[in-house]
């Protein structure tokens, strides 16, 4: 077969592929196709050509291709775009419970924590995300945060007194760090760096593939593995487009989801392991960094601080979704 006729018949193979789908779901995205969060996305959008024979295709739009952070939800609400996974902080502002997940110490660890995301309190907040007008499927990983500081190691609590550290903008973060002599400062993202660099802030908190793509490494002496708090993302779907949907269609839809997350949450945890190396690697090979792992005693202790602003939040989060929380066995 000529050269031609090869690209002759693969466009052709093209165009019949995009022809044969009866259904198209466009799936948005902000971040990069090799994240956990890319990776879940193209893994999802396979599975549902699979599952569908075809018959389902799901385009995938990474890096604000479609459109930007703060636009997602509106899209999905005017049916532009049908399914997006935004961070929890995107969702305070119409469902205040989502603040339940900033609160620190409040998960043990990922069992813990993907037994209550799939669990009772799991389905709660979906329920009220969905009766916002959105179509609530899944919760994805992005991590647990770790503390920083160019001070001094942070071992305990007493340890973060008189640090400025960075925070999102959130009451119950802010409440975190002031509860334990801390003083928080909110600053955009894009800021941290030379924040942490010009002592504009002592130290920060950050999933570890934060601290590290972003350089914070190199103007950070001590890194605490704390995984005193989560960043999640919530899967949601266009509620006009999947009313739409065929009904024989969805069962499969929502298979490849379930696949999905499974799938995303793995490499999540994959992604989080091989940073950590990295980390350690540098730390040894630049010795400008010293990476601490909290103890069993140096944990409780924390905790103990930490849940002391729990009842300031009672009202906004619901003590009775705190109490199922810890009590998720």
């Amino acid at each position: 077969m000529t050269k031609f006729f090869k690209v002759a018949a693969a466009t052709a193979l093209l165009v019949s592929s995009v022809v044969a789908a009866d259904y198209t779901i466009k799936l948005t995205h902000v971040v990069s196709p090799n994240t956990p969060k890319g990776m879940g996305a193209d893994f999802f959008a396979k599975r549902v050509g699979e599952l569908t024979a075809g018959k389902v295709e799901v385009i995938v739009f990474p890096n604000s291709q479609l459109y930007g952070d703060g636009e997602e939800m509106k899209a999905l609400k005017l049916g532009n775009a049908h399914i997006a996974m935004p961070s929890f902080s995107k969702f305070t502002s119409i469902v205040p419970e989502m603040q339940l997940f900033d609160l620190p110490f409040l998960f043990r660890d990922d069992n813990h924590l993907h037994a209550v995301l799939d669990g009772e309190v799991g389905k709660i907040i979906k329920d009220k995300v969905t009766a916002k007008g959105f179509v609530a499927l899944d919760y994805w990983d992005a991590g647990f945060k770790h503390l920083s500081s160019n001070k001094k190691p942070i071992l305990v609590p007493e340890d973060a007194a008189g640090q400025k550290f960075r925070i999102m903008s959130s009451h119950v973060l802010e409440a975190q760090f002031k509860t334990i002599g801390g003083n928080p400062q909110v600053l955009p993202f894009s800021e941290v760096y030379s924040a942490l660099q010009q002592g504009v802030v002592d130290g920060a908190e950050n999933p570890l593939s934060n601290f590290y793509t972003k350089k914070f490494n190199e103007v950070q002496t001590d890194l605490t593995l704390s995984a005193h708090g989560y960043l999640g993302y919530l899967v949601i779907m266009s509620e006009s487009f999947w009313k739409k949907f065929p009904n024989d269609l969805k069962p499969m839809v929502l298979q490849a989801m379930k696949e999905a997350t499974e799938y995303e949450r793995k490499v999540a945890a994959q992604d989080d392991e091989d940073t950590l190396k990295k980390i350690k690697e540098y730390a040894t090979q630049s010795g400008k960094l010293k990476v601490h792992t909290l103890t069993e005693d140096q944990k409780k202790a924390w905790q103990t601080a930490m849940e002391k602003i729990y009842p300031q939040f009672y009202s906004v989060v619901g003590e009775d979704l705190i109490k199922k929380v810890q009590a998720v066995k």
